[in-house]
């Protein structure tokens, strides 16, 4: 590489290397690195509350979403010694490891730092270190001809039947095919109560409306139907982060919406679709942080 593909930034005090910035990274619409850089950088300050404290893993795309892909848990070599890294055991491990060396995203050099490294998608547990889960993730998956209006049509029985005990739930799109309501909850509940609860609660809503949802996890089971996926919120499994950017066609993101949206994306009075960078940044400008409710504390799940 010749150096002056290379740069050096200083950001909050850290020097960040950058490279390659006209590489194109979405090539149906010619987004480059240098746009997921700047993409992360504004989107930073409501992005980072969702990632601060949460062990992140990564889906990188050296050669862009239509070449190899990987997913990374453990530090990538070459981490600068001022990244935050947490080292947590990893039951189960495919490499037989009984550790493994987080990065957490605690600053906006860090999120630059990633992006870098072509480090598109990021996914966040339901858990910060140390803690048991603050938050309960209800995952709305469509199986086709099902789409994303079906999945609206799905979240807001979600959201009222949520709301008899008490329990708040927030919509944002996957950025892919369907959706996510985040619920801030107690903090003194491990997993297999909140995972316990929600598999409860779909699987009530599936009995309610057997033709359009199910709780089942068999594929086959899933045509036209919306999966309500409650073994997100299990101790090992992450879900997109929000405003996190996802490797499809073309560059949208995991977008936080408004109840009123949700309903007319139902209702077919607006148009059920996924949103892209820009927009995401425009209705960042004009809400702000639609989830900022995920930090207060929230009421715990039922047994």
């Amino acid at each position: 590489m010749a150096p002056h593909d290379r740069m050096l930034v200083t950001i909050e005090d850290h020097d960040v290397e950058l490279s390659n910035l006209d590489k194109i990274m979405f090539p149906a619409t010619g987004f480059t690195k240098g746009e997921v850089i700047d993409y992360y950088t504004r989107v930073a300050p409501v992005m980072l509350p969702h990632l601060r404290g949460r062990p992140a893993t990564r889906i990188r795309f050296p050669h862009g979403v239509e070449g190899a892909h990987f997913f990374e848990k453990n530090r990538p070599g070459g981490t600068p010694g001022w990244v935050h890294l947490a080292t947590l055991p990893v039951p189960g491990s495919t490499r037989r490891r009984e550790t493994i060396d987080f990065v957490v995203v605690d600053d906006l050099p860090t999120l630059v730092w990633l992006a870098n490294l072509a480090a598109i998608e990021l996914h966040t547990p339901q858990w910060r270190l140390g803690a048991d889960p603050d938050l309960m993730v209800v995952d709305l998956d469509p199986g086709e001809p099902a789409g994303l209006r079906e999945c609206c049509a799905v979240a807001v029985l979600m959201r009222d039947r949520l709301d008899v005990d008490g329990i708040a739930a927030f919509p944002k799109t996957s950025g892919r095919k369907g959706m996510q309501l985040c619920c801030p909850i107690s903090g003194t509940q491990d997993s297999v109560v909140v995972s316990g609860y929600a598999r409860r609660v779909a699987e009530e809503l599936s009995r309610m409306v057997p033709g359009s949802i199910t709780a089942n996890m068999a594929r086959r089971l899933r045509p036209g139907k919306i999966f309500i996926d409650w073994s997100q919120n299990a101790a090992a499994k992450t879900t997109v982060t929000p405003y996190s950017l996802r490797a499809g066609a073309t560059p949208t993101a995991s977008t936080p919406m408004t109840w009123d949206e949700v309903a007319a994306m139902a209702t077919g009075d607006a148009e059920a679709r996924q949103f892209g960078a820009g927009e995401v940044l425009e209705r960042v400008g004009g809400h702000g942080d639609l989830l900022s409710e995920l930090f207060r504390p929230g009421p715990a799940v039922p047994h």
